[in-house]
């Protein structure tokens, strides 16, 4: 890689990081000017109920961005949440930990088949994974016989959420872990730079000697996993699970996707990112249920908020177009790569 193409590409890096951080940044400084003007207060049971929002999408939010950082979408991440916390609350009555194992299992299988037959057919992922929402959609519906089911562990819902250091919860803490964890992956070991060429050069990664197929197949598994995780432990936490939990997991994992840094073209982006995204949707909800705001203000600012970084997202792509024609050679994406990706 050229010094010039190098310099570009860890500066394009920089700005979508710093944008997820002045993102975060703007909602906190706005959810505190609003709440100034309308005379209301902060507690800690806000920033409890905040992080109780990013544990109930959180890991919605990252197994989405995981599928657009390497340039594809994962349609079925609410309808999978929906299947994995059904799965749990039916087979977890003596054991929550066997419930939560088949769910996330359920989930991985899913996942993967998904990314085969992505991978292996060449088809475009969106057709693919809106077929899957639709399937466990209506299976849900089956197990349930289209009725909410409840479970009976209420002694799971108290310990799961329980307060922890003021603000956080067992489940919380769970999803912020994960959140460390898969960072921590993508930034120091040599899957970050994988996805990175998957999402960003694909042709040019398969030329550089990346298996781009089993890429593609292990990042739908994960996003499989994840959000059927999340599913099982919401449901937990609510004592209960609804054969149709609708859209709302998907509209809001793609916009903290987005409000993350994460590059809807695929090739850019970070757990942290997504994570700050979250945060800053959970910090708007808990703003606006402080100002008694009706629930479709909700909707008209998150959408605004998706429609802004979409727009900014593809003023930025066609300038990065320009910029970057030479870093789309498959040549420089070879030598991008580290040794040891291109051995494997």
């Amino acid at each position: 890689m050229t010094v010039s193409a190098s310099k570009r590409s860890v500066w394009s890096r920089c700005r979508r990081g710093a944008l997820a951080v002045l993102a975060f940044a703007g909602y906190l400084a706005l959810a505190a000017v609003a709440v100034a003007v309308a005379g209301g207060s902060v507690t800690s049971a806000n920033g409890y109920d905040v992080m109780q929002s990013v544990a109930a999408l959180g890991l919605v939010s990252l197994g989405l961005g995981l599928t657009v950082l390497i340039a594809e979408f994962d349609l079925s991440v609410a309808a999978m949440t929906g299947l994995g916390g059904m799965l749990a609350v039916i087979s977890g009555e003596s054991s929550p930990l066997l419930g939560v194992l088949i769910a996330a299992g359920a989930g991985l299988a899913v996942g993967a088949a998904q990314g085969c037959i992505i991978a292996w057919g060449r088809f475009n992922s969106m057709a693919v994974t809106l077929g899957t929402l639709l399937l466990l959609s209506g299976a849900t519906q089956i197990l349930s016989n289209s009725q909410s089911l409840d479970y009976g562990r209420l002694d799971v819902a108290v310990r799961l959420d329980n307060p922890v250091l003021v603000i956080f919860s067992l489940r919380s803490l769970i999803v912020v872990a994960i959140f460390i964890g898969v960072g921590l992956v993508l930034a120091y070991s040599r899957l970050g730079p994988q996805l990175r060429a998957t999402g960003g050069h694909r042709e040019g990664a398969r030329v550089a000697g990346l298996r781009v197929d089993h890429v593609v197949i292990g990042v739908f598994a994960t996003s499989g996993l994840l959000c059927a995780l999340s599913g099982a432990l919401l449901s937990y936490s609510l004592a209960s699970a609804a054969p149709d939990i609708g859209t709302t997991p998907l509209l809001f994992a793609a916009t903290a996707v987005l409000l993350g840094g994460v590059k809807l073209s695929g090739g850019e982006g970070s757990a942290l990112g997504i994570l700050l995204g979250v945060l800053a949707l959970a910090v708007l909800q808990e703003v606006l249920a402080i100002l008694l705001a009706p629930d479709f203000a909700v909707d008209l600012i998150t959408g605004g908020s998706l429609l802004a970084v979409v727009i900014a997202t593809s003023a930025s792509r066609l300038r990065d177009r320009h910029r970057n024609r030479a870093a789309h050679d498959p040549g420089v994406v070879a030598s991008s790569l580290p040794a040891a990706t291109k051995r494997a």
